[in-house]
């Protein structure tokens, strides 16, 4: 007689090594999903070329729309703002400088100092940005500009002159008088940018010029004694 207690079916076996079983089964499933997710093991290489590089892609794609150039966001009027504003810039520096040995007036001096302090730093923003848009930076030293790109209130070579050659009182009250049209002009030449510019930093800078030099020319001619 066959002892039927050595051939044990399938369905009999014992509780402990049908649990042994299921836990090993788990485990595999667990360790191929591990390996699909992160790409390093065999259904991870299979999927590499769309999972490695969708991110990256991603990534680059954003990456213009988040830092947007300077290049993609000029017109023209912004062109023409930058490279006018530029030698109206340079004038006025160029007329405070003379101030600290010629100025008879302390008020005169300091608000000279205020003007090259401003106005420089905005020089070099200017002449960054043309160079970013690829366009031509003005060239100094490049005589009168008293009709450039629509920059009024420029002064002629002669009012130049005759400014370095004042002193005292006398050199006071032609720098706030010329100081007052140039900066007319300048807050005339804001205001167009603000009206037809498309680059941010432009009309944001134009803003900045209209209100700056708008409240100098108040303290300018209250100085001159016409407020």
């Amino acid at each position: 007689m066959t002892d039927l207690s050595t051939h044990r079916s399938p369905a009999r076996r014992s509780p402990a090594r049908r649990a042994a079983a299921a836990v090993a089964a788990a485990a595999t499933s667990f360790v191929l999903a591990a390996c699909g997710a992160d790409g390093s093991g065999a259904a991870g290489a299979a999927h590499d070329g769309h999972t490695a590089t969708t991110p990256s892609a991603s990534a680059q794609a954003a990456t213009p729309t988040a830092t947007p150039t300077a290049r993609g966001q000029h017109n023209a009027a912004d062109v023409a703002f930058a490279q006018g504003m530029i030698p109206h810039h340079r004038q006025a520096v160029e007329m405070a400088a003379l101030a600290p040995t010629r100025a008879g007036s302390a008020e005169v001096k300091k608000l000279a100092d205020e003007i090259q302090k401003a106005q420089d730093p905005e020089i070099r923003t200017l002449s960054a940005w043309l160079t970013s848009w690829g366009q031509q930076v003005p060239a100094e030293g490049g005589g009168d500009h008293s009709g450039h790109g629509g920059a009024g209130g420029m002064m002629t070579a002669a009012e130049m002159d005759a400014l370095s050659k004042a002193s005292g009182k006398a050199f006071d009250t032609a720098f706030l008088e010329l100081m007052v049209k140039h900066h007319e002009g300048a807050v005339e030449m804001a205001k167009q940018e603000k009206a037809a510019g498309a680059f941010p930093g432009a009309t944001t800078m134009a803003d900045a010029i209209i209100t700056s030099q708008s409240a100098e020319i108040d303290r300018m001619n209250g100085l001159l004694g016409k407020s």
